[in-house]
């Protein structure tokens, strides 16, 4: 049986689902930076050393890194040449690393 036929509508749906995605972290991005702001602005402290501002913000920035590793993801699963998984590795890698060390900073300033 010759599937060949659903590799165009698999690639367009991923190209859906990339954009989708894309612009779930670009949203993420923005609502962190209002929702950052306004915590700034009703703080007491203002925007300097508070860690409920860093908070807010790492909390959206994370998000947003998890939605543009699953968009490059996508991409390389109907792209998947040696090109595209050494690219994929690169990004996952370092945006793990951001995450990770993002993660952990969260975690210290909730304690505090």
């Amino acid at each position: 049986m010759d599937i060949a036929f659903l590799k165009e509508p698999l690639v367009q749906l991923v190209g859906i689902l990339q954009f989708v995605l894309e612009s779930a972290s670009v949203i993420c991005v923005c609502a962190g930076l209002v929702q950052t702001v306004y915590t700034g602005i009703r703080s007491r402290q203002g925007f300097v050393l508070n860690p409920a501002v860093k908070l807010t913000f790492g909390r959206w920035l994370s998000m947003a890194l998890e939605f543009q590793l699953a968009a490059d993801i996508l991409n390389t699963t109907v792209d998947p040449d040696i090109e595209g998984l050494i690219k994929l590795f690169g990004i996952a890698l370092i945006r793990t690393f951001l995450n990770y060390f993002l993660t952990k900073e969260i975690e210290l300033d909730a304690k505090s």
